[in-house]
């Protein structure tokens, strides 16, 4: 069984491999939001995320029988990392099932701290189960990335560093996938201090723990979809899932709109760089998805900053729009010339800046001279594109 004892353990062994992550109080973020809002940048980690934190402290109590059959992992990307500086740490073969759409940035750092990676069709369920296929025909022994005791023990390490470090906070918000980092940081909390809150938060397009946790049985999802990828998990583990019922006082679920948004915040606001699955935590706090935040003092678990750079553009853009900082406007107008022109004057005179104009002509036009307008601007807040299109249709101009 997993013990607040275990979990001291596990910070004494990682002592010389992890680093303790300072909380970071965000000003910023304070004045914005309402409540006392801390930051745990596990970004900042080596490798870029907590998972080595488990990973390590799992490696480290393997018997030497089990380290000279070497271990294989499954991973969408951190744990992979993780399991692969561990392993090199110790001198143990190690392999890595990673889904074949996970970032090259990952890929290519699992293996440049030593570990084979095997990228395999599919979601991260998928490669795990092509894990579990090799385990059993080769007899490597498996490092699970979330539904481990030992590995619970390592994450939970988290919880005893905000509790040290942050000691009156009121309320703990954890990201989840499949479930690892908050039940092992809700047990060190509630352990220490019952009174302080724990919420979990997933993305909506893999609610995996919110379902189960909800219905009161582990639920497998038929797929997921989130820009989150390191949090895309199908089905909770049967520990986690144990660990998070018991200790966890709610679980929700935000948005990849949201989620894309409190990305764009910490880069913003914070100077902050995090992945999908590591900022849900505060996705939840600024779109008020957690209950009594009001004059609390809040601490957000920011997992992860392992961000696939390829997407990062598309990540920032969709927080833009969810802002009203970024608005794309079609209209309708007669294709002739000097109507650009003035579309144009009209929005440059009420602040807005004009990103990339597009204009077609159009078969299903109302007017046989007609023809559509594709603009993106950059505006202020949504107030402002209100402005923008009002100051339009007052022109004569028709918005579709």
């Amino acid at each position: 069984m997993l013990t607040l004892d275990k979990i001291y353990h596990a910070q004494y062994v990682l002592k010389s491999v992890v680093k303790e992550t300072d909380i970071i109080h965000s000003h910023v973020l304070t004045s914005f939001y309402g409540c006392d809002i801390y930051l745990k940048p596990e970004n900042l980690q080596r490798t870029g995320s907590f998972k080595v934190r488990g990973a390590y402290y799992k490696i480290s109590q393997l018997s030497d029988e089990e380290k000279a059959k070497g271990v294989i992992a499954c991973s969408a990307g951190n744990h992979a990392q993780g399991v692969a500086i561990a392993s090199t740490k110790f001198g143990i073969s190690a392999k890595i099932c990673m889904p074949e759409g996970a970032p090259i940035s990952k890929v290519e750092a699992t293996k440049g701290y030593g570990a084979e990676v095997i990228l395999v069709p599919g979601v991260y369920d998928d490669a795990h189960h092509e894990a579990e296929r090799l385990r059993a025909e080769n007899g490597y022994t498996f490092i699970h990335p979330f539904n481990d005791e030992d590995v619970i023990a390592g994450q939970g390490t988290v919880g005893l560093e905000i509790m040290n470090q942050l000691s009156d906070v009121d309320i703990v918000v954890v990201p989840i996938g499949g479930g690892g980092l908050v039940a092992g940081v809700a047990y060190a909390i509630k352990s220490l201090n019952p009174k302080i809150k724990v919420y979990g938060v997933q993305a909506e397009g893999a609610a995996s723990m919110v379902n189960s946790f909800h219905d009161g049985k582990i639920e497998t999802l038929p797929s997921v979809s989130t820009i989150a990828d390191g949090i895309a998990v199908k089905e909770p583990g049967n520990l986690t899932f144990e660990l998070c019922s018991k200790y966890v006082d709610d679980i929700i679920s935000v948005s990849d709109d949201e989620i894309s948004t409190a990305i764009l915040t910490l880069i913003e606001k914070q100077k902050m760089i995090a992945e999908g699955a590591g900022a849900v935590s505060l996705a939840a706090v600024i779109f008020n998805k957690i209950p009594d935040l009001k004059g609390k003092k809040v601490c957000c678990v920011i997992s992860g900053g392992n961000i696939d750079v390829t997407i990062l553009s598309k990540v920032i853009n969709r927080g833009l729009v969810k802002t009203g900082r970024l608005v794309n406007l079609t209209m309708e107008l007669l294709d002739k010339p000097g109507q650009l022109v003035d579309v144009v004057s009209i929005i440059t005179s009420c602040g807005a800046n004009v990103n990339s104009v597009s204009q077609e002509r159009a078969s299903d036009a109302s007017n046989i001279n007609g023809c559509y307008l594709r603009l993106s601007l950059e505006t202020r807040n949504f107030e402002h594109i209100k402005t923008i299109k009002n100051e339009l249709k007052s022109h004569g101009y028709k918005l579709l």
